[in-house]
């Protein structure tokens, strides 16, 4: 096969439609758009106008609730501690949110780090973290570490 030699699939493209080029085209003077109004001019977007019928965006039920204040933890998982412990570049006595931050293992700290129980941990690790799941804190003390949650708030 050669560059010269690449087309598309039969009827994948089609011809635009020219508007406005003569009355023999079916398609001449108004082009389509009818006489006069709104939509006859150029520049005219009526997004989301369903012509006096209810649009969509609101026949459809709003749900839910969105918490203002709510708070963005950064994520991670005991498997990525783990790799980082065991690559060297945590040290297990004492990983802190901002040794993880310096390390790589978590990007930025948003309104803390919270730890999650993916994966397995088996370094005695000393962990202090803003918030960490019931799971990650009984893993973490089943391979003899340590999960201290500096926020009250923030164990579930």
């Amino acid at each position: 096969m050669k560059l010269n030699e690449l087309r598309d699939n039969p009827g994948a493209t089609k011809r635009r439609k020219r508007v406005g080029r003569g009355p023999g085209s079916g398609m001449g003077k108004t082009a389509g758009r009818g006489i006069k109004g709104q939509k006859s001019r150029s520049g005219v977007a009526i997004k989301g106008y369903e012509g006096g019928q209810m649009p969509l965006y609101q026949r459809l039920p709003k749900r839910g609730f969105n918490k203002p204040n709510r708070k963005s933890y950064a994520v991670i998982n005991l498997n990525i501690i783990q790799k980082f412990i065991d690559a060297g570049k945590l040290d297990a006595a004492n990983i802190t949110e901002d040794s993880l931050i310096a390390s790589g293992a978590v990007r930025r700290k948003l309104d803390g780090v919270r730890v999650l129980a993916k994966g397995e941990i088996t370094a005695k690790a000393t962990i202090e973290v803003t918030g960490a799941s019931k799971a990650a804190i009984e893993a973490v003390e089943k391979a003899g570490g340590s999960l201290k949650v500096t926020a009250a708030s923030a164990a579930e």
